[in-house]
């Protein structure tokens, strides 16, 4: 009645026989081991993987059933167990990598089929303008391109034609539009409606974030992104309708009603508005609608697109300091793959009007690019970044939950973001400017937004009470934003001012009734780099040590700390935006600690649109 067999170890020692005797071992036989003997080396295997010698010397004096054991034998089984675990996870391993290769390749068998079907359209498309160039005569050529042009345009104006059937005011017109939506999307997730050109760099592969691809000629920008992350279809749903938790530009997201449908599914109506990515232009909002439904093959969509004034959307005009802009047929199609997990399809279909910007600013607007920078490849990242900590492949330290330190990271991006646009209805005033174009003074009187409810003022400015925020922007020539960024992470005691910071951060420790003193200029003379977590994002806490101030400044030269962000640094990713967001914080901060959120973002700005 044995369970393991136990070869011997060293120069061909081993042992065999129920007594295990000493003979036995040293003949070169196994040893064979009763349950109870095994279940008291697993109880001490699962405290020490790899006990000392003494240990187990100690082991053999605690348990009379292991009496008859030589230590060294029981070396070499602690030595063999470590191996079967070792195989045991390598096993495991490799199986979720042969699941995610498989899924993967059938991935890649969908992209070649539509590619295949793209290039047959193309021929033909091709084969049909050479006949009508062939046959029809220059002017009336040049009359027909007109039309084209013309209708073309009216059909961008008039995205969704006038029918009685498709009115949104009754649940039956609702459901007209939502299944015409529903189509049109799946063209674009799995079919040709939109030329993709794949994005260069984005290889796939197990550990890569997927397949992603941007659009050609078509009104508005669009970008595609496939990816497999092991979380079950419907826990990606419930992330991917959290835009505020994955999309830092997305101020709020109002679901005004929903509607459920006869087969199973829900439409909602929402409102939902988003920063502008810089202080030249205005931020944007949509009225849109949401379909959630089944498909017969069990795969899950989220599909939606804005509602006009023609099927049901607002008549009155935008909401005060937005713009407002079209969300084309776009949405998530989420399939379940064997073995576990999901295959994630992603299309973002945007018209920002990109004429209602400052012409230099226009690219931003324009670039599909961009787009999946900021949209597509953004929620892919944050659902494969929960997919791993659910399975545990990245290591937290600092004691922080992942939930956690996504939370302080999102405070600090809407803080930014807030400070960036300075909406009125958040308690931003705009001051009289200084004549500096590309300045803008803002001040916020809203002291508790920022500081929470223990505080009544902020001693930053006395006169007004609020906190003063200055923002700019600028053009550069031929720097690529991730140099810039992680010149301005590494590098921050070669260019901040360590007064200035150091006051930000004595301010939120100081008395809501006192008024600060004049404070001494400098720079810090170190950083020290103390990072949170290894994730997409660079989240950390800075250490700048105090400068040498005079004697009777000798109290604020104390080491000052930053909560900082870092994101985009990776320099071979052409075209890609980073952004560094930073705020003082105390040098043991709590979760819920205030923050005054400020930092850095760099968006390149193409020439012109993807073509």
């Amino acid at each position: 009645m044995a369970l393991c067999l136990q070869r011997g170890g060293g120069g061909g020692g081993g042992g065999g026989g129920e007594s295990g005797s000493k003979n036995d071992m040293d003949n070169g036989k196994y040893v064979r081991y009763t349950p109870e003997q095994v279940e008291a080396l697993e109880r001490v295997y699962a405290e020490c993987p790899k006990p000392t010698s003494l240990r187990r010397q100690q082991l053999i004096r605690e348990c009379p059933i292991l009496s008859n054991i030589e230590p060294k034998q029981i070396k070499v089984w602690f030595q063999n167990r470590r191996c079967r675990e070792k195989q045991r996870k390598e096993a495991s391993r490799l199986q979720t990598v042969n699941r995610k290769l498989s899924a993967m390749n059938k991935l890649l068998m969908e992209e070649n089929d539509r590619l295949q079907k793209q290039v047959s359209q193309l021929v033909y498309e091709n084969g049909y303008m050479k006949q009508q160039i062939n046959t029809v005569s220059s002017t009336t050529t040049d009359t027909s391109c007109e039309s084209v042009v013309v209708s073309g345009q009216q059909q961008r104006k008039n995205p969704i034609p006038q029918h009685p059937e498709r009115d949104a005011n009754n649940p039956a017109g609702l459901l007209a539009i939502a299944e015409e939506t529903l189509a049109e999307f799946l063209g674009k997730a799995t079919g040709t409606a939109v030329d993709w050109v794949q994005m260069i760099g984005m290889k796939p592969g197990p550990d890569s974030i997927g397949i992603v691809a941007v659009s050609r000629n078509c009104s508005g920008v669009a970008a595609r992104a496939c990816g497999l992350v092991s979380l079950e279809p419907t826990k990606v749903a419930e992330i991917l309708k959290d835009r505020p938790s994955w999309y830092r530009d997305c101020r709020c997201v109002n679901v005004l009603s929903v509607i459920p449908t006869g087969n199973g599914g829900t439409i909602e109506l929402i409102y939902l508005q988003t920063y502008a990515p810089t202080t030249l232009a205005t931020a944007r909002d949509f009225w849109t609608l949401r379909y959630t439904t089944s498909l017969e093959d069990g795969s899950l969509v989220i599909c939606e697109r804005s509602l006009t004034t023609a099927t049901g959307g607002p008549t009155g005009p935008p909401a005060t300091s937005f713009v407002r802009a079209e969300m084309l047929p776009s949405g998530y199609l989420i399939r379940t793959c064997e073995g576990g997990g999901s295959m994630i399809h992603i299309v973002d279909h945007i018209d920002l009007d990109a004429w209602s910007v400052p012409e230099v600013l226009r690219p931003l607007y324009e670039s599909s690019k961009i787009l999946a920078q900021k949209m597509t490849m953004a929620a892919l990242r944050h659902i494969r970044q929960i997919a791993q900590e659910t399975s545990g492949e990245i290591q937290y330290t600092g004691g922080r939950q992942p939930a956690v330190l996504r939370a302080l990271s999102q405070r600090l991006c809407r803080g930014f973001n807030d400070a960036v646009n300075g909406f009125v209805d958040d308690g931003w005033t705009i001051m009289d400017s200084d004549g500096v174009e590309d300045v803008t003074i803002a001040i916020n009187s809203s002291s508790n937004k920022f500081l929470g409810s223990q505080y009544n003022t902020l001693s930053i400015l006395p006169t007004f009470g609020g906190v003063l925020c200055a923002r700019a922007s600028m053009l550069l020539q031929n720097v690529p934003p991730a140099l810039l960024v992680r010149f301005l992470r590494e590098h921050r005691s070669e260019w901040a001012d360590y007064g200035v910071d150091a006051y930000s951060s004595a301010s939120l420790k100081a008395s809501p009734y006192a008024v600060p003193c004049a404070r001494p200029g400098g720079f810090p003379s170190s950083q020290v780099i103390l990072p949170l977590a290894q994730t997409v994002e660079h989240k950390e806490v800075v250490r700048l040590d105090g400068p040498a101030f005079s004697p009777e400044d000798i109290a604020l030269s104390r080491d000052m700390y930053l909560l900082q962000l870092c994101s985009g640094v990776d320099e071979n990713a052409a075209g890609a935006c980073a952004q560094l967001v930073f705020a003082p914080i105390d040098e043991s901060f709590g979760d819920d600690a205030p923050l005054l959120p400020s930092g850095f973002r760099v968006i390149p700005l193409e020439p012109k649109s993807v073509q």
